[in-house]
């Protein structure tokens, strides 16, 4: 697909959320624009920045995180209909696509490569090492030879020679962090890695990596059902100038009115099962805070995923949240919350009813509750 397919699909995106006609709303702002703003608009919509300095990556404000094709989505889609999604989010407009070893594990990472390959020097592909043969049940592995020998596989798997961020997917505590980021900085001198990323890493350990090897991005979970971020790690990312990057900014698909206290799993590929947040009691209790955001959207045109997603990203300039999805649909519904702008005065009431909700329910247990602990 051209470009100017591209362009056109972002122009109906921006019309669809009224962000684009002679009228253009902004929360709740009306504004005249002529045809050369409206230009302007379509063309720098949804870029953002991670990183700072020679490490800084330009992305759309919405990523795609791609797990969710292969991994713990109790189904596994058509595979062409995944590639035809992935290569469908590039032309709406997304750039920023996540995968990692684990994820399968392998299995998305060739997905992935084979959706991007026809356009792989125009996207921004972020992998992960981190795990004993790329499997989360085995353990934590960090050493600088699993490290080397991971990234060498993705990028076979991925089709490409190099990786614009690769993240640590997990901190080990048996390897110092000093060790690691060094060992990034040399896959970096090599040309093999463009960018270096932590993911659910302490602020010590975000400081020791980024005194090594700047750091250009954090993974961490990060949404409306857990906002422990606010007070620990982003404040360190605006302080050194690292991009923070929400995974499950939609709490697995909780925070859309999708998912209930009635529906069913695949324990095989699902993790959610086993999470104290998606048992039943624990979704009836959280339920107040779906109710929240669908009565904001109900008055502005939005979905409750969308007020979700808007809110994340206002938040910070630096946050890219990248929600996944198995379905065009909700591919394009995520993408149209980048543009949504809140009027200052009614993201500091929502925020406010946000703030009064207690959410039930721990975000993880047993061995993955450790491994976010580091």
């Amino acid at each position: 697909m051209n470009t100017n397919r591209r362009e056109f699909l972002k122009a109906s995106s921006l019309a669809g959320l009224g962000l684009i006609s002679s009228t253009v709303f902004a929360g709740n702002k009306e504004e005249k624009l002529d045809n050369k703003a409206n230009t302007s608009l379509v063309q720098n919509a949804g870029k953002r920045l991670l990183g700072s300095g020679k490490h800084q990556l330009q992305v759309s404000a919405i990523g795609l995180g791609c797990m969710g094709m292969s991994y713990h989505r109790s189904f596994v889609p058509d595979r062409k209909v995944s590639i035809n999604l992935i290569r469908e989010a590039y032309e709406i407009g997304i750039n920023f696509f996540d995968t990692a070893e684990a994820y399968g594990p392998y299995l998305n990472e060739d997905l992935v490569g084979e959706a991007l390959a026809p356009i792989r020097k125009n996207v921004v592909l972020a992998s992960k090492f981190g795990f004993v043969d790329g499997t989360p049940s085995k353990g934590l592995d960090s050493r600088p030879e699993t490290i080397r020998k991971a990234v060498d596989e993705s990028l076979k798997r991925l089709k490409t020679d190099y990786l614009d961020l690769v993240y640590q997917h997990r901190v080990d505590p048996n390897v110092p962090m000093e060790e690691v980021a060094g060992t990034v900085k040399e896959l970096i001198q090599a040309g093999k890695v463009l960018n270096f990323g932590l993911s659910e890493a302490s602020v010590d350990n975000i400081r020791k990596a980024h005194a090594i090897q700047p750091v250009t991005a954090l993974q961490s979970e990060y949404s409306l059902f857990t906002r422990d971020p606010e007070k620990t790690v982003i404040p360190v990312c605006e302080e050194l100038g690292i991009g923070f990057v929400p995974y499950s900014p939609l709490s697995r698909g909780l925070i859309t009115g999708y998912i209930n206290e009635r529906t069913k799993y695949n324990a095989q590929n699902d993790n959610r099962p086993a999470l104290p947040r998606y048992q039943r009691d624990a979704i009836l209790a959280n339920w107040p805070l779906i109710e929240l955001l669908k009565d904001f959207g109900d008055q502005r045109g939005l979905t409750v995923a969308q007020v979700a997603l808007a809110w994340l990203s206002a938040q910070k300039p630096f946050i890219v949240p990248i929600p996944g999805t198995t379905k065009l649909a909700h591919l394009r519904e995520n993408f149209d919350s980048s543009l949504y702008e809140f009027d200052p005065k009614e993201l500091n009431e929502l925020t406010s009813n946000l703030d009064k909700i207690k959410i039930v329910g721990e975000r993880a247990v047993g061995q993955q509750a450790q491994q976010i602990k580091n």
